[in-house]
């Protein structure tokens, strides 16, 4: 049987554990019945409905409280070179740094592309 290479590097020696497909070269993994559809098709959009990349700029649209203590995110807070979550679970699809708070993830619901 032979293995497709792999989709982000072109590898062609790519192995297969249990369902999954692993490049041992650029350790992407993928499920073979999805190929790269999942990282093509899921599109994140921001709560005004302009497509969400990474790298971009985002400003905050509500008074965002941070779980487990006192400070707030505040309205208007720019939040600069985000990096989309593909497959998060909870709903946070956007992982950034902010100035003053640190590391967080954040909802696209609440943030508007600068």
């Amino acid at each position: 049987m032979s293995l497709p290479h792999c989709p982000k590097c072109n590898s062609e020696y790519t192995y297969e554990d249990h369902a999954v497909l692993i490049c041992p070269e650029c350790a992407h993994e993928w499920k073979e019945a999805d190929s790269t559809a999942i990282e093509e098709t899921t599109i994140i959009k921001d709560a005004v409905g302009n497509t969400l990349q990474d790298g971009d700029t985002v400003t905050v649209i509500k008074d965002l409280k941070i779980k487990g203590s006192s400070s707030v995110v505040k309205v208007g807070t720019k939040v600069k070179n985000i990096r989309l979550l593909v497959d998060s679970s909870d709903g946070h699809d956007i992982d950034c740094k902010i100035e003053g708070i640190g590391p967080m993830k954040l909802k696209s619901e609440f943030v508007k592309k600068a």
